[in-house]
């Protein structure tokens, strides 16, 4: 009993975490979710999987702060959700076909990507 209470509280702050960084960059909460949900004793597609899951609620909450600051354009919700479902569907049966070390090694790459990136191009 003790062991699944401090796993809860480890993901508790995890979640505090993810939260965070998702409202704070607007995004990104999956980037910090993944290697942070593997330390509380997940697997590595356990939690890319999770971190996909917490995207909505998480991505709901922040949209209705930015909606009340009025920081949000509607015009880009149609296409960029169609790219965002299909992406979705392509990356979901990816994930169960890959094996772990790839796709670690593809997330750590586009993490470093989407680091240059905002380094050197934002």
């Amino acid at each position: 009993m003790q062991a699944i209470q401090q796993k809860n509280i480890q993901r508790m702050v995890c979640g505090g975490v993810v939260g965070a960084a998702n409202s704070v960059f607007g995004g990104g909460g999956g980037m910090v979710a993944v290697p942070l949900l593997g330390r509380t004793g997940l697997t590595e597609k356990q939690a890319h999987a999770t971190a996909i899951l917490l995207i909505l609620p998480v991505s709901a909450l922040s949209f209705f702060l930015y909606v009340f600051h009025g920081l949000y354009d509607f015009s880009v919700l149609i296409p960029t959700s169609i790219g965002v479902t299909a992406g979705g569907a392509v990356g979901a049966k990816l994930l169960e076909k890959l094996p772990t070390k790839t796709v670690n090694l593809l997330f750590a790459c586009l993490q470093f990507l989407a680091g240059v990136f905002l380094f050197f191009f934002k």
